[in-house]
């Protein structure tokens, strides 16, 4: 396939969209892990965030096919991606004012490392289908979700500040995610009737129980800090 096969035009058109849709995921990661730091430390947070999802998929990149072929590989992803979700729904505790604002700083940085390790692989996976064994394309694709993850964490984040509630937005987002990763595995994805797959039933499922999991805990959390208080 060469620059004058329409079908590398149609290529193009399905990598430049897969990006936008997927990089947003990660863009919403980054946007919900650096929500807390200090205004001088998010910029950094976020472009560190960004680095490191540019750099993961690389990786995912060199080993993709034997990822996908591996067992169970997306459930422990999806389940620890829940786990993720929930916790950027509640929130730190309120930090210690000894604790260096690098280490918070860092402490961003892994918890996006994290997830953007789950979440990169349906990237990488959905734009090596699309570029069809072109190496140009491929790497067309990553490059391409470079600026597409800085800018857009940079927007979410500064939603995220001016309105608390796509905090919650985002974590059922990466609950939705999470649930799609759990059924798409290997392991049980032909055991699942095929009107499941095609359905966003599951995501649903596992978005609503991320929100009420983070709800409960934020009482919780509250609760406690009420009773110190007191």
């Amino acid at each position: 396939m060469d620059i004058t096969d329409p079908h590398f035009a149609v290529a193009v058109l399905q990598i430049v969209w897969i990006d936008l849709l997927l990089s947003g995921d990660n863009a919403v990661v980054i946007a919900l892990a650096c929500r807390a730091l200090p205004a001088e430390r998010r910029r950094a947070g976020i472009l560190l965030g960004a680095a490191t999802a540019i750099l993961l998929r690389i990786a995912f990149a060199l080993v993709v096919s034997s990822l996908l072929a591996v067992p169970f590989l997306r459930i422990v992803g999806g389940l620890l991606l829940v786990s993720i979700a929930v916790k950027l729904a509640v929130g730190e505790e309120e930090a210690d004012p000894s604790v260096a604002e690098s280490a918070t700083l860092w402490r961003a940085v892994r918890t996006i490392a994290v997830a953007d390790a789950v979440m990169s692989l349906d990237n990488v996976v959905a734009v090596a289908a699309a570029a069809r064994g072109h190496a140009a394309l491929f790497v067309f694709g990553l490059v391409l979700s470079i600026p597409l993850i800085i800018m857009g964490a940079s927007l979410i984040t500064a939603l995220l500040l001016r309105f608390p509630v796509v905090v919650w937005a985002g974590a059922a987002l990466l609950g939705w995610i999470a649930g799609e990763m759990i059924v798409a595995d290997p392991a049980i994805a032909d055991r699942i009737p095929p009107a499941l797959h095609a359905t966003p039933g599951v995501g649903i499922v596992v978005a609503i129980l991320v929100v009420g999991t983070a709800l409960v805990l934020s009482r919780r959390r509250a609760a406690m800090q009420g009773a110190k208080r007191d």
